[in-house]
């Protein structure tokens, strides 16, 4: 094999950070193989990696790796992934609303302790050139029944604190992206756990907006996006109904504390995508519906159809009405 001289030592010093006195060949082909992993740039929500913390990362062949939890909470999240990748009775058209599974592999943790195993999922987000995201989490109750009394205390309390016991869910972080040179806006947690009601419909609002970064703070959101991220036949409002109906029906799982995540790319038609993310407290539903995250489901479709109904064209309006009806459950849309 043959390498030039100039182009190996640039390569190798750029790639690997390495001093020239441990340079070698064998050395360079090693680390050139290995997987590059990174720390994830769009994170809104959920444990971030970083020094001394462990979190999700990500590489560049479209893959997210997400740490297993302490306790049981790994284990039964990486049981759902299996159950949820071989049940037959899953429909084809609601399986694209979960990230693809491609097992567990043990890699270096993000806070430098070791390998440990990770979930290896698809990155969904990270591909995409400037992503605007929002972390809505689903439910009026985030605690699963057979939490500890301890957990269950604490699940309630920022139930109570933030809109998911008032609205069936709660933003749980977002990022709006701006232009080149302004960047993203991504308000502090803190601030967006203490949402209300109409904080929840204003920031909806602005996801959709072409106002400028430091006027999504101070001015009425434009919504000029609203039709083409939450209207049409691909748009977040159509998905959010699909959801629905599978949710109206299937009694295999029940889904606490699980987040729908919404991206889109604004310049892009259509431009929006929603995944069901994190699944470390699902349980069986043993024929039960999960009212619950239903409950959470129609109250979400609910503001986006608001907003829609003020901003979009009448084509949406009529869809939306058309969608309204009476659910076997007493919900309605």
């Amino acid at each position: 094999m043959k390498i030039e001289k100039s182009n190996f030592l640039l390569n190798f010093l750029t790639l690997n950070s390495l001093s020239l006195s441990s340079l070698n060949l064998h050395e360079y082909l090693r680390l050139s193989s290995k997987t590059m992993f990174k720390i994830p740039d769009h994170q809104v929500a959920g444990h971030k990696s970083s020094k001394g913390a462990i979190g999700p990362l990500v590489d560049d062949s479209g893959r997210f790796y997400k740490p297993l939890q302490s306790a049981d909470r790994g284990a039964q999240e990486e049981a759902f992934y299996t159950k949820f990748s071989s049940n037959t009775e899953i429909p084809n058209h609601i399986r694209k609303f979960f990230p693809n599974y491609y097992g567990t592999k043990d890699i270096e943790a993000s806070d430098g302790s070791g390998p440990r195993p990770h979930l290896v999922l698809e990155d969904f987000v990270s591909i995409r050139t400037n992503p605007s995201l929002m972390d809505i989490k689903m439910g009026s109750r985030t605690w699963f029944p057979t939490a500890s009394e301890d957990y269950i205390k604490k699940c309630l309390n920022k139930d109570r604190k933030t809109t998911s016991l008032s609205l069936g869910f709660r933003i749980s972080g977002f990022q709006i992206y701006g232009s080149k040179d302004s960047g993203y806006w991504k308000p502090e947690r803190k601030c967006v756990q203490g949402y209300n009601k109409d904080d929840v419909r204003l920031a909806l609002r602005k996801f959709v907006s072409s106002n400028s970064l430091d006027d999504l703070v101070a001015e009425e959101p434009d919504c000029v996006y609203a039709e083409n991220v939450y209207g049409g036949d691909n748009g977040v409002l159509a998905q959010l109904l699909k959801l629905k109906a599978w949710f109206e029906d299937q009694t295999i799982f029940h889904f606490y504390s699980c987040s729908v995540l919404m991206v889109c790319e604004k310049g892009e038609s259509p431009c929006a995508t929603i995944k069901l993310i994190d699944f470390a407290h699902v349980i069986e539903g043993n024929g039960v519906i999960d009212h619950n995250f239903l409950g959470g489901l129609c109250s979400l479709i609910k503001f986006i159809s608001e907003i829609l109904g003020n901003f979009s064209h009448n084509s949406t309006k009529v869809c939306v009405v058309n969608s309204e009806k009476n659910t076997s459950n007493g919900y309605k849309i």
